[in-house]
C-alpha cells in the first residue's frame, strides 16, 4: 500500500485528509445524503407527472370547484424535499472547502519545514523560484484538485450509481447501455491524463524560470541598476513570460481537441433513453411520468459527467504538482542531526585530514586540511580567492559536511566530540558564523537583533551595537530600536548592515564565532574598532574562540596566528611575524 501511494503523489495529498478524519467522513455522509437521495426525487418527480397525466393531480368537484389537495401535497413534499438537499449540499460544500483550505495549510507547512531541513546544496541546484513555486502554484492546483474531488468525482460517482439505478429500475434497457456509454467515456477520458499530466508539468517548469527571474529582479534590483539592466532584464523576463504562455497554450488546445469526444460519447446516452423510453411507452411497459424521470436522471448524469473533462484536466495539472511536491518533499536532507549535546565550557576546532569534494566532481576544495584551535583563541584564515576558506568556515556549524576526516569542536578538559555527532540545534547555538552576504528581515531592527537572543534586554542590544561599532544606526534611525530596516535591511548601507549581523551574533553569545569576510564593507578605522572591541570583550572574560577570513593585514595583526590555505591545503600555520619571514605566498597575498 506504501508503494503504491508513493507512486501515487495526488493519492499521498489525499491521505493528508486523514489528519481530519471526521469532518472527512461527515462531508462524505452530507454528500451521500444529498446524491443518494437524488433517485428518490426523480421517482416523485415522475409520480407526480403522472397523476397529471391521469386527471389526478386537480380534480373537480360536484359544485364545480377544484380539489387542490393532491397538487399542494406534491408541492410541498417536492419543495421541501429539494429544500433540504439544498441546505445539507451547501453544508457539504462548505466542510469540504474548510478542510481543503487546511489541507493546503498542512501542505505549506510541510514545504516549508522541509525547505528549512534541506542542506545548501539541495537550494544551489534548486532556484528560489522553483521552490516558491511548489509552496504557491503547486499547492494550490493540489488543493483545488482535492475540493473538486469532493465536488465533482465523489459526487459524479455517486450522481451516476443512482441515475443507473433508477433507470435499471424501469427498465434494464434503459439502464445498462446508458452505464456503457458512460464507462466509454470515462476511459477515454482516463486515455488523455499521462498527456495532460507531462504538459502541465512543462507549464510548470515554465512557470519556475517566470518566478525565478522575478525574485532575482526584486532582490537584484541595485545591481540591475547600477550597470543600467533594466532593458535586457525585461527582454529576458518577457521571453520567459512567453516561453510559459506557449506551453499553457499548448496544454489548453490538447484539453480543447480532446476532451469533447468523451463528453458526446456520454452525451449519446440521453438520446438512447428518449428513443427508448418512447418506444417502451408505445409498448405500455413505461408511463409518461416515469419517462420524465428517466430523462430527468439521464440529463444530471450527463450533465455531471460533460463536467468532468475540465476537471480532468485540473486533477491531471494537480497529479503534476503533487509529483513536484512529493519530490520536495521526499529530498533527503544530506546533513542529519547529531543526538549528542554540545560539549560544555569554552570551545576549540579540531581538523583531522579533512577533505571536501568538489560538487559534480574535479579537484577537491579541501584535501587533507588538519588543523587545531585552542578554546579562547583567535586565528586570520587567509588565501587567495578560491582555497576553500568558506568552506572550512562552513563546516564548523554544519552548514555543509566534510567527504572525508573529521571535524572535533571540543577542548581536552571538556573533551572531544565529532560535530556530526552534535545536535545540530545545540551545535550552531555554540558555533557561529557570519557570511559576507549580510541578510537582515524586513522587521524592526530590535526584532533582527533577538533572533539570536529572544530574552535579551534593550540594554544587551545596545551593548552589543556598541561592541559591532554600529551604535551610531540609534542616532540616524527615529524610532531606534524600533525602526522598520526594509526588505533585507535596505535603508541600511553595506557596512551597517554587516555590524549589525554581527551584533546579532555576539548576542547569541557563541563559544566559537567565525567572521567569513564579514567585515569586508567596512573602513579600516571603522574594522579596527569593532575588533578592538571584540578584543576587549574577549580579554574581559569571555573565552570565546575567533575565526576570522580577512584579506586585510590590518585584521590579521589582531589574531594571535595566522593560518594559510593554498590549492585546498594548509600551507603555513604560525604568527604573521613567522609567515612573513618564512612564507613567499604569504607575502605576495599580504602584499608586503
Amino acid at each position: 500500500m506504501d508503494r503504491y501511494l508513493r507512486d501515487s503523489p495526488l493519492l499521498r495529498c489525499l491521505a493528508i485528509y486523514a489528519r481530519m478524519p471526521w469532518r472527512f467522513l461527515l462531508t462524505s455522509f452530507l454528500l451521500l445524503v444529498v446524491n443518494g437521495s437524488l433517485p428518490l426525487q426523480q421517482y416523485l418527480f415522475g409520480r407526480a407527472i403522472d397523476e397529471i397525466h391521469h386527471g389526478e393531480f386537480v380534480t373537480k368537484l360536484a359544485d364545480g370547484g377544484f380539489d387542490f389537495h393532491r397538487a399542494w401535497f406534491w408541492f410541498f413534499l417536492l419543495t421541501g424535499l429539494a429544500a433540504l438537499r439544498g441546505v445539507v449540499q451547501y453544508g457539504a460544500g462548505v466542510i469540504a472547502l474548510v478542510i481543503g483550505q487546511e489541507l493546503l495549510f498542512i501542505l505549506r507547512e510541510k514545504i516549508l519545514v522541509q525547505i528549512q531541513r534541506l542542506d545548501l546544496g539541495y537550494h544551489w541546484r534548486h532556484g528560489v523560484g522553483e521552490l516558491v513555486t511548489r509552496t504557491t502554484r503547486d499547492a494550490d492546483k493540489v488543493r483545488d484538485a482535492l475540493v473538486n474531488f469532493w465536488r465533482q468525482i465523489f459526487e459524479t460517482g455517486l450522481v451516476i450509481a443512482s441515475s443507473v439505478a433508477i433507470l435499471i429500475w424501469y427498465s434494464p434497457w434503459l439502464g445498462v447501455p446508458t452505464l456503457l456509454l458512460t464507462t466509454a467515456g470515462f476511459l477515454i477520458l482516463i486515455a488523455q491524463i499521462e498527456p495532460l499530466v507531462a504538459l502541465d508539468r512543462a507549464v510548470g517548469l515554465a512557470y519556475d524560470a517566470v518566478n525565478q527571474d522575478l525574485t532575482e529582479g526584486v532582490h537584484g534590483v541595485r545591481v540591475i541598476k547600477a550597470f543600467g539592466l533594466e532593458a535586457v532584464r525585461i527582454q529576458r523576463f518577457e521571453r520567459q513570460v512567453a516561453r510559459f504562455s506557449d506551453e499553457a497554450r499548448a496544454a489548453l488546445a490538447y484539453a480543447a481537441r480532446r476532451i469533447p469526444l468523451p463528453q458526446f460519447v456520454v452525451a449519446t446516452s440521453h438520446v438512447w433513453v428518449l428513443a427508448y423510453g418512447t418506444r417502451l411507452i408505445g409498448e405500455g411497459s413505461l408511463d409518461v411520468g416515469e419517462l420524465v424521470a428517466s430523462l430527468l436522471a439521464v440529463n444530471v448524469l450527463v450533465l455531471r459527467v460533460e463536467a468532468i473533462g475540465p476537471v480532468m484536466q485540473i486533477f491531471a495539472d494537480a497529479r503534476s504538482s503533487a509529483g513536484r511536491i512529493w519530490e520536495l518533499l521526499d529530498a533527503t536532507p544530506r546533513i542529519e542531526s547529531g543526538r549528542e549535546p554540545a560539549p560544555s565550557g569554552p570551545l576549540g576546532v579540531r581538523l583531522e585530514n579533512v577533505r571536501v569534494a568538489a560538487p559534480g566532481g574535479g579537484k577537491d576544495i579541501l584535501q587533507d586540511v588538519s588543523l587545531e584551535i585552542a578554546p579562547g583563541e583567535a586565528v586570520a584564515l587567509v588565501g587567495a580567492t578560491g582555497s576553500g576558506k568558506s568552506v572550512l568556515m562552513g563546516l564548523l556549524p554544519r552548514l555543509a559536511d566534510v567527504d572525508g576526516g573529521r571535524v572535533l569542536i571540543g577542548s581536552d578538559e571538556s573533551g572531544w566530540r565529532d560535530a556530526r555527532d552534535v545536535d545540530l540545534s545545540a551545535l550552531r547555538k555554540r558555533v557561529h558564523v557570519v557570511p559576507q552576504e549580510s541578510f537582515l528581515f524586513s522587521d524592526t531592527l530590535a526584532a533582527n537583533l533577538l533572533l539570536s537572543a529572544p530574552e535579551a534586554s534593550e540594554e544587551k542590544l545596545r551593548t552589543a551595537l556598541r561592541v559591532a561599532a554600529v551604535d551610531e544606526i540609534l542616532e540616524q534611525l527615529p524610532e531606534g530600536l524600533d525602526a522598520r530596516i526594509g526588505d533585507h535591511g535596505v535603508t541600511l548601507s553595506g557596512g551597517q548592515r554587516q555590524r549589525v549581523c554581527i551584533a546579532r551574533a555576539l548576542l547569541a553569545e557563541a563559544a566559537i564565532l567565525g567572521l567569513d569576510d564579514a567585515t569586508s564593507a567596512l573602513d579600516s578605522a571603522t574594522e579596527q574598532r569593532l575588533l578592538s572591541n571584540i578584543r576587549e570583550l574577549r580579554s574581559g572574560g569571555s573565552k570565546m574562540t575567533l575565526l576570522i577570513v580577512t584579506s586585510k593585514l590590518s585584521t590579521v595583526l589582531l589574531a594571535d596566528r595566522v593560518v594559510l590555505l593554498a590549492d585546498g591545503r594548509v600551507a603555513a600555520d604560525g604568527t604573521h611575524e613567522s609567515l612573513k619571514a618564512t612564507s613567499a605566498v604569504y607575502r605576495d597575498l599580504m602584499g608586503i
